[in-house]
């Protein structure tokens, strides 16, 4: 499992050129223009950056990578969660669903789809 913050920015290419150039991150191609990651070559630490999430109703605070988003899902709805997005499957390669945790936080829990 990994976590992602997920910073929300009006403007993906300001907030690169900060976190690349001041705090000295690398910038990851993603192929999408509401959302980036820098990353630290040497630690693999990382931030996204994301304007607006294209297909949820919400942008999320964090992102939660896990290796069977299908499980997960059946475990937040046996749990009752708050689903905020259901589990899709997106065009650019991510199958994803977002749930409210308590405090209101917003929690995309994804695994890269082949």
């Amino acid at each position: 499992m990994a976590v992602t913050p997920n910073l929300h920015v009006p403007d993906i290419a300001e907030a690169v050129r900060f976190w690349t150039g001041v705090v000295g991150l690398a910038p990851e191609e993603m192929g999408l223009d509401w959302v980036a990651r820098c990353t630290d070559p040497a630690t693999g630490a990382h931030v996204q950056l994301v304007t607006h999430d294209a297909t949820a109703p919400e942008d999320s605070a964090l992102t939660v990578k896990v290796d069977d988003v299908d499980a997960a899902w059946a475990e937040v709805l046996a749990a009752g969660v708050e689903v905020v997005h259901p589990l899709v499957t997106e065009p650019w390669g991510v199958r994803r669903f977002f749930v409210r945790a308590p405090g209101g936080v917003v929690v995309n829990i994804a695994q890269h789809h082949a």
